[in-house]
């Protein structure tokens, strides 16, 4: 029952927090048989929740710190979620005997159910994946050596597009499923820990292939910019095709980094960027020129829907808003590592407004009745959903607004702009076609680069 309402929670956190959450791969993911959840970790407990919502087998038990039960109601919670502790041997130096977590692992997957785990150990805000521990290929090697049932290993990549801004995006992907078979453990008789070291490695090329590895965020940076400039206008990239065309600009950039004309277009394109930067432009506002009184009846369009909802999004914005604004402070002031702004923002909401809602209802209860109390809950939370499509427009609007100002401003530095970026198009498509892998089919057609000059919002 415990479980039922926290997963369920799961799935509101979630899709509270973020606007968009796009999952692919779940045909690798076994329908029944016990199954090793093995994820990238960017982003705190957020993966962890992710996971749990998204993943569709329950009850999923995760390896968590033992630290965490120092608190104990987090432990309790913990305990009711049917989370692991696990001794860290960086914290508790050579004295770590982890052998009963072990064994309530495999009576978990022995059972037929789920676990999940983070692999690279702690949570960290690289621009790629940290080396992998091996207890992930152990616990699925020495349950299988048992005998009692199968295992299956699937790698999850999750994918931020802003890890720590509400109401952003991400990606979930599923990698092909890790099967456990019968030469996996004839080696693993043979040499326990070659074979550990060697599935470590596997699921290291495995979770590579379903995040986005860059040596650094500069470098990743320049490849999101180069990646939207090769991209047809009138081409829509789903998840899988969006991921896909990024790595292999990555793979593509790394096996040219030195080349002269590598060198020459990764300046030129940083120069670019830093000039959007500075004028406070996104690139997919250049790629055509747009009538400001276009523009301007839009915006009015946009207003009037905005006018129209704001009378019930007002009680929801009233009550919200400095909820929101504490929840920001927490993340920000109390954060050790970016990674974890995301999970102490959620973390102060999920701890405030259930007390506010309950206050409300409270205070109303007490002069109209129990009756007036549950609707005004339910009608807070209408409210609560309209005031985020009404500040989410908001927000649109005035950049919007800026931008026509923008282009009315500095009308001959954006027309200096637009030429560099119809000449960068050029040169990064030339470039692209020139160091293509001619094994891989290509991702557009030609019909789709004949279309040059129709905008788009970028992905």
């Amino acid at each position: 029952m415990l479980q039922r309402f926290f997963i369920s929670l799961m799935k509101v956190i979630t899709n509270t927090f973020f606007r968009r959450i796009d999952v692919v791969g779940e045909e690798n993911i076994p329908e029944a048989g016990p199954v090793i959840f093995a994820g990238n970790h960017p982003n705190a407990l957020m993966d962890g929740w992710l996971l749990t919502a998204r993943c569709g087998r329950w009850p999923l038990h995760f390896m968590v710190s033992a630290k965490l039960w120092d608190y104990p109601l987090l432990g309790r919670i913990l305990d009711a979620m049917g989370a692991v502790p696990i001794l860290r041997r960086e914290e508790h130096a050579a004295d770590v005997d982890n052998t009963m977590a072990f064994e309530k692992l495999f009576e978990v997957l022995e059972a037929g159910n789920c676990m999940g785990i983070f692999p690279e150990g702690v949570s960290h805000t690289e621009s790629q994946l940290t080396k992998l521990k091996t207890g992930t290929a152990r616990i699925a090697l020495s349950v299988a050596a048992r005998g009692h049932t199968k295992v299956t290993i699937v790698p999850c990549g999750l994918n931020y597009i802003h890890r720590d801004r509400f109401r952003s995006q991400v990606l979930i992907e599923f990698g092909e499923a890790i099967h456990i078979d019968a030469e996996w453990l004839s080696r693993f008789e043979s040499d326990d820990r070659a074979t550990v070291l060697a599935l470590t490695e596997y699921l290291a090329d495995s979770l590579k292939a379903v995040t986005l590895n860059a040596p650094d965020w500069g470098t990743l940076r320049f490849i999101q910019t180069a990646r939207r400039l090769y991209k047809p206008a009138t081409a829509h990239l789903s998840p899988s095709t969006y991921m896909e065309l990024n790595r292999r600009f990555i793979d593509t950039y790394q096996a040219a980094s030195g080349e002269p004309e590598m060198i020459a277009i990764r300046e030129e394109i940083d120069n670019y960027q830093a000039r959007l930067d500075a004028l406070g432009l996104k690139d997919y506002q250049l790629r055509k020129s747009i009538s400001i009184g276009r523009a301007v009846r839009r915006l009015m369009g946009r207003s009037l829907i905005l006018l129209l909802l704001l009378p019930i999004a007002i009680p929801g914005i009233i009550l919200h808003l400095p909820v929101a604004w504490v929840a920001a402070i927490v993340g920000d002031k109390f954060s050790y590592e970016a990674d974890d702004v995301a999970t102490l923002k959620v973390l102060a909401v999920v701890a405030i407004l259930p007390v506010l809602y309950v206050v409300a209802a409270f205070m109303i209860g007490n002069y109209f009745g129990i009756g007036w109390a549950i609707f005004a809950v339910i009608a807070l939370s209408i409210s609560f959903s309209a005031s985020v499509w009404v500040i989410e427009t908001q927000v649109t609007l005035l950049a919007s607004l800026f931008s026509i100002l923008r282009r009315t401003r500095l009308r001959a530095e954006i027309d200096d702009l637009q030429a560099t970026r119809l000449r960068l198009v050029a040169a990064v498509r030339s470039l692209a076609d020139k160091l293509a892998d001619p094994s891989k089919p290509r991702l557009f057609s030609n019909q789709d680069f004949a279309i040059t000059n129709v905008i788009e919002s970028d992905q």
